[in-house]
């Protein structure tokens, strides 16, 4: 079943990469061919969300139970969400090199996920600090409720009320419509759906991997 599960995701991704590149799209405003981007970039920035709001559950789990499993669980999507940070980190500024003229603009959303590694990198710097197993899983549990009221905030809010240059109805238009044909919302759907599920697939490894090192400790 984990074998299945694993070239499913590989076809289906592999599938949305060739799609997007070769299926025309709609004609965007001052990003044309380059809003492609959207295939990548938006999906590794929601699996990122995804992920740091998994670790926040899993520590909420780990606070009422103190299930050392659930810390795993924890820690294991927390490194997850911070992989997805720096690849949409990446994409987006290798979109704004070709848009913009610059790899780093300090744009607000660029300024965001700037303070959000930040705010990460201190989770696992406290951790390793750390080496009591039940201190490390409590102290780690409460930063990490702690550090995703902030996603919310850098993700979603704080891009909207400041002046940016990154483009906001490349998905959704000012009018609440979705700005883009039936094909092209086919591929990014899809993309979500595979990002999404190459998601669980990780953080169920990673959580065996970390139990077994958990283990041998």
């Amino acid at each position: 079943m984990n074998n299945l599960l694993k070239y499913l995701i590989f076809i289906i991704i592999t599938g949305v990469l060739i799609a997007g590149i070769l299926l025309p799209i709609p004609f965007i405003p001052a990003l044309g061919d380059k809003a492609r981007i959207i295939y990548l970039h938006v999906p590794m920035s929601w699996i990122a969300v995804l992920a740091f709001l998994m670790s926040m559950i899993y520590s909420i789990g780990y606070l009422k139970s103190r299930d050392l499993n659930k810390d795993i669980v924890a820690y294991s999507s927390a490194e997850i969400g911070f992989l997805f940070s720096i690849l949409a980190t990446v994409t987006g500024s290798l979109w704004a090199k070709f848009n913009w003229g610059s790899f780093w603009n300090w744009d607000p959303r660029e300024t965001s996920i700037f303070i959000l590694l930040l705010i990460y990198g201190a989770y696992f710097s406290l951790r390793s600090a750390i080496e009591n197993p039940e201190q490390k899983a409590k102290l780690s549990s409460v930063y990490s409720i702690i550090a995703f009221v902030t996603v919310p905030f850098f993700i979603f809010i704080m891009p909207r009320i400041v002046e940016s240059l990154h483009p906001e109805d490349t998905i959704v238009n000012s009018e609440g419509k979705i700005n883009m044909n039936p094909v092209m919302f086919t591929i990014f759907m899809s993309s979500l759906a595979g990002f999404t599920m190459f998601y669980f697939w990780l953080l169920n490894l990673k959580v065996r991997v970390e139990r077994l090192n958990h283990k041998s400790d």
